[in-house]
């Protein structure tokens, strides 16, 4: 079962951030980057990948327990693309005020999870959400979306938990289910 935990973007963030999509999309005029969906907005706080069948129990367990801490708000702004170097594949818009306790978050989950013997990406965390997916790019495209970053913040939200998603892949995009919520507390 492939797996991921997220913080849900508020309403009002996402439609934000979609017309900041529109925004920037209108700007590049191309058919380059596939953006992401409004309703399909979250930030991606922990990736599983697959997770055998038998291990699902207790992933959400874990990963359903509350956690002691208070909700805070973040601020979505500013324009990035990974990977860092050579034709970019992610348009993103990165988390300002608000990212200590998202991190605080993200290990507090991945530790959980680790603790259970599920194996975990090694990449760094940085926390960020997806805007849209080059179909094809060169790395002068990079540039070419960057210049179009946003003045300043682009949406603010207030993260009050989590959600353990199970993902598949078809054509339309990724269908989410979710498993398990839990809210700080």
């Amino acid at each position: 079962m492939r797996l991921f935990v997220a913080a849900d973007v508020p309403e009002a963030a996402r439609a934000a951030v979609a017309a900041e999509q529109k925004r920037i999309a209108s700007a590049l005029s191309d058919n380059a980057l596939k953006w992401v969906k409004p309703e399909h907005s979250h930030l991606t706080l922990v990736f599983l990948g697959d997770v055998e069948d038998g291990r699902v129990a207790s992933v959400v367990d874990a990963v359903g327990r509350n956690i002691d801490a208070p909700p805070f708000d973040v601020v979505f702004e500013g324009l990035g693309a990974f990977p860092p170097r050579g034709a970019p594949r992610v348009l993103w818009t990165g988390v300002g005020a608000g990212a200590a306790p998202l991190i605080d978050l993200q290990r507090e989950i991945a530790r959980r999870i680790a603790a259970l013997g599920v194996a975990l990406e090694d990449r760094p965390f940085h926390p960020h959400l997806t805007l849209a997916r080059w179909r094809e790019s060169r790395p002068r495209d990079r540039e070419r979306a960057l210049v179009h970053a946003p003045p300043g913040p682009i949406a603010r939200a207030r993260i009050a938990g989590a959600t353990l998603y199970q993902s598949r892949c078809f054509r339309m995009g990724p269908p989410t289910t979710r498993l398990a919520w839990y809210v700080f507390g």
